[in-house]
């Protein structure tokens, strides 16, 4: 396992709240890790070391051992991260962070799988599906605007899941959980001369905690790369195929009566989703002062879903399309001992079909969308990194974004144009200081965008001018502390505002949106980790955050000042861990949890949401290569739920209570 980005590793590494065999590292940087990275020698570009804003990496030795249905559910042990948990089918549910949610109305997220860009038209995450917990290295997220790496997509921030690479071993998870549920992970890596292989191969079934909630899932990974001295070439090609049923949500009156139930109107809803990603790396280095990478990529999702969110309206059949082919590139210099320069940019081009239908138990009647989207969105930064003294580093930046495209409606036969969006600008300043030894403190400023998804980047009647760009604002200030491995903190406070914030309407057969309006989101970020000694270590976060309307949409001037709908004010996550060196036992308690949040920007359906969940684990190794483990999530049986609201009625998509899983892992 490794982080491509070694020095951003390496920093991180200091400041671990759960690390058993942390290597030594320099304690200048921004970054917290959770769990153990291996520092593996990676390129010099696009390095999130040279991003000054709050980073959280979590390692893949905690990655590997959780038993979760979906990746996403995985960010429940980074800080600050609200998740968002569907709980139909194939649309499990996704992570969101700075006072986001994951509604899917903005999905303000950069998914990255390797430095790959991952996510579909709109922004969502679906290709997480692509990744396996016991292929994970590593998991970076990076919070804020100040990033210049990424465009679009990258409102709050980006995430990426760097999977292992290099080495040569066998690993072997077999696992069994309540509800019917089995899983299989096997990862594998080679290195013969100058190749190195790493595979990776996971299944998952399950039977569901409610009715007619069962799915089943397989995902292939293989990564190669040949060594060519001063050149590495890389291919890395993955694969994976869902099948779920949907069990609809509840309404008021079932919620919490019967948990488990599932109406005849969604017997027939769920669906099939099969994703494929490759991509070509080239990572060089010329010289010892530069050094450069490109990568080539294609992506593809099938989507084909069945769903009735009530039975006061009809099923539907969803069928989405999308083949997304893109280049990334940067090339890096050190110009002097106290300046470092970077240029990059990436252009991903879209061919994207999204077609639906009213339809009576999988039987098609009519239909109601049919869209051709082709979009390209193509961007560049230039940064410099100054360090004129020991104790100061200042990194500009600066990001030019453009957008071309064509629509055409195919139930019409017409053709509109894209939004003429123009040049989106986008500066960035970072600063960082250290008055002390382990003592960092450090602030940010940096603009982002947001386009329309589908057909709401282009010009559609009854809209007949150009839609500018959203364009989100932020600022940040924080201080980093770190006395050894022992004890590491960081505080945070942050501001990101927006103008003419778009908010997809994610039932309307056109694929429209609202002006959601001018936008505010702060808050307060905390996070400690000690490590007293004897295998010992505990860790804990809370992050405060208010999101909402400044001015709203004149066509609804009531909801000045309201809370955005799905934003929780209060998130937090906790444990504490003994694995000693050497020992045959290992333990863990944690938990996660988030305040209550409202159901629209309205404010006018109460509060819910809100939850504590509580994981216990433990681990006993019988022989130096294999391991037997038992895991039980909400040991509290908290019966919290997701909610929604349709307006006509709220909607309840209660989440497991309290479930066991055992495994056993086998590494050589």
């Amino acid at each position: 396992m490794s982080i491509s980005v070694s020095r951003a590793a390496a920093l991180a590494l200091a400041c671990s709240p759960s690390l058993a065999h942390a290597q030594a590292a320099p304690d200048d940087g921004t970054g917290v890790t959770i769990g153990e990275v291996v520092v593996t020698a990676g390129s010099m570009t696009r390095s999130t070391s040279e991003v000054l804003t709050s980073v959280d990496v979590l390692g893949g030795d905690v990655a590997q051992r959780q038993n979760v249905d979906n990746a996403w559910e995985l960010f429940a042990r980074l800080p600050g991260v609200v998740l968002t948990d569907f709980g139909q089918g194939t649309t499990s549910g996704r992570f969101s962070i700075r006072g986001f949610n994951g509604e899917g109305e903005i999905n303000a997220v950069k998914l990255l799988i390797d430095g790959i860009p991952s996510n579909d038209n709109a922004g969502r995450m679906d290709f997480i599906d692509l990744v396996s917990p016991l292929a994970i290295g590593s998991v970076e997220l990076v919070r804020g605007t100040s990033d210049a790496r990424w465009g679009l997509h990258a409102i709050a921030g980006s995430a990426n899941i760097v999977t292992r690479t290099g080495g040569t071993y066998l690993d072997t998870r077999a696992a069994v959980a309540a509800f019917g549920t089995v899983e299989a992970q096997l990862a594998a890596g080679a290195e013969t001369g100058r190749l190195s292989q790493n595979l990776a191969i996971g299944y998952r079934r399950s039977d569901g905690y409610r009715d007619h909630a069962g799915f089943d899932r397989l995902t292939l990974s293989g990564k190669w790369r040949l060594d060519l001295g001063a050149a590495q070439v890389g291919l890395i090609a993955r694969h994976g195929r869902a099948e779920a049923d949907e069990p609809g949500y509840l309404t008021d009156a079932d919620a919490y009566t019967d948990r488990r139930r599932s109406y005849p109107v969604s017997a027939t809803d769920g669906g099939t989703r099969v994703l494929d990603q490759y991509a070509v790396t080239l990572d060089a280095a010329p010289s010892a002062h530069v050094a450069l990478s490109l990568a080539g990529y294609a992506n593809r999702i099938d989507d084909d879903r069945y769903v009735r969110f009530s039975a006061t309206v009809a099923q539907q059949r969803r069928l989405t399309v999308e083949q997304q082919y893109g280049v990334v590139g940067a090339l890096h210099w050190h110009v002097a001992p106290w300046l470092m320069a970077e240029a990059g940019g990436d252009v991903q081009w879209q061919h994207n079909l999204s077609q639906r239908w009213t339809t009576e138990r999988r039987r098609l009647l009519a239909a109601t969308r049919d869209q051709d989207v082709d979009l390209t969105v193509g961007g560049g930064y230039v940064q410099a990194v100054l360090t004129p003294t020991l104790w100061l580093r200042v990194t500009p930046a600066w990001r030019l974004d453009r957008v071309g495209g064509d629509y055409v409606n195919r139930l019409n036969g017409r053709a509109y144009p894209v939004n003429a969006y123009g040049t989106i600008s986008q500066p960035k300043l970072s600063v960082a200081v250290e008055p002390l030894a382990g003592v960092t403190a450090y602030g940010n400023y940096g603009r982002t965008f947001q386009i329309g998804a589908g057909s709401g980047a282009f010009i559609v009647p009854p809209r007949v001018r150009d839609v500018a760009a959203s364009i989100n604002e932020g600022y940040e200030a924080g201080v980093r502390l770190a006395r050894g491995r022992w004890l590491t903190a960081r505080l945070a406070v942050w501001q990101q505002t927006a103008t003419g914030e778009l908010r997809r309407r994610l039932n309307d057969p056109a694929g429209e949106f609202d002006n959601l309006g001018a936008t505010r989101r702060r808050g307060l970020d905390l996070e400690a980790s000690v490590q007293p000694g004897d295998g010992w270590s505990a860790w804990a976060s809370w992050s405060h955050q208010r999101a909402v309307i400044r001015v709203p949409d004149p066509a609804t001037p009531s909801q000045a000042g309201n809370a955005i709908d799905h934003v929780p004010r209060h998130v937090y996550t906790a444990g504490i861990e003994w694995a000693p060196r050497g020992g045959r036992w290992r333990g863990s308690l944690w938990g996660n949890g988030q305040s209550s949040y409202e159901l629209t920007p309205a404010n006018t359906q109460g509060r819910y949401g809100g939850y504590v969940q509580l994981t216990a684990e433990a681990g006993y190794r019988l022989t130096r290569a294999v391991e037997l483990s038992v895991q039980l999530r909400n040991l509290a049986n908290d019966r919290y739920e997701y909610v929604w609201f349709d307006g006509t009625e709220r909607l309840h998509a209660p989440a497991d209570p309290r479930t066991l899983a055992a495994a056993v892992r086998a590494r050589f």
